[in-house]
């Protein structure tokens, strides 16, 4: 399974926001992005002209890099969303959104998007009463995602929602926290989604 390996605050700087790869560290003065800001590498901190192209990749990039997507089901799932009814560009989104490992940290069972993806290959959740460790599953309405009852007495997890289980959890998941159960109600809107990103312009890049 390939998976990004270099260091993830890099890819933060790169973008010039925080894309909450580090979990709780990000939320504090030790993040790479409010102590450094720039760029990696040599040049980062100089000034560039981006071009129209420019602007649409960075869209495309920072997009793949909050989900954790890499480059081939990154364009799987844009040839996905076209096949759908609506706006290409949302229905991207809410195709990532709808992945296992990001509704597991949208749950608050994860202090990140990669922890996620690593809780989840690790074959802590159930999907609908069977085993599920496959971060890229896709889920639908009516879906039913639960913590293992083996799981649930582990040390991790009791850590995990005492520092996660503050944070809301998105109107379209019905979560029981005392359960560790989690349904999927419906599909996100854009709305709904805190991704600052104009997907009009991935759209518009994969045009070409």
């Amino acid at each position: 399974m390939a998976r990004y390996t270099d260091a993830v605050c890099r890819q933060c700087r790169r973008e010039g926001q925080k894309l909450f790869l580090k979990g709780e560290k990000c939320h504090t003065v030790k993040c790479p992005q409010v102590s450094r800001g720039t760029a990696p590498g040599q040049h980062g901190d100089g000034r560039k002209k981006v071009s129209e192209y420019g602007i649409q990749l960075r869209a495309k990039q920072k997009t793949k890099r909050f989900y954790g997507v890499l480059e081939k089901q990154f364009s799987t799932y844009f040839t996905m969303a076209t096949k759908r009814k609506g706006i290409a560009g949302e229905n991207l989104l809410v195709i990532l959104e709808s992945r296992l490992d990001n509704v597991v940290y949208r749950m608050g069972l994860a202090s990140s998007r990669p922890e996620a993806r690593q809780l989840v290959t690790h074959n802590h959740f159930k999907v609908n009463g069977k085993n599920a460790n496959i971060p890229s599953m896709i889920l639908r309405e009516g879906d039913v995602i639960e913590l293992k009852e083996k799981s649930r007495s582990g040390e991790k997890f009791k850590l995990i929602a005492e520092t996660c289980g503050a944070r809301p959890v998105p109107a379209w998941i019905d979560m029981d926290k005392e359960k560790y159960t989690g349904k999927i109600l419906r599909l996100p809107t854009r709305d709904e989604i805190d991704l600052d990103v104009e997907e009009h312009l991935i759209v518009e890049l994969y045009s070409k």
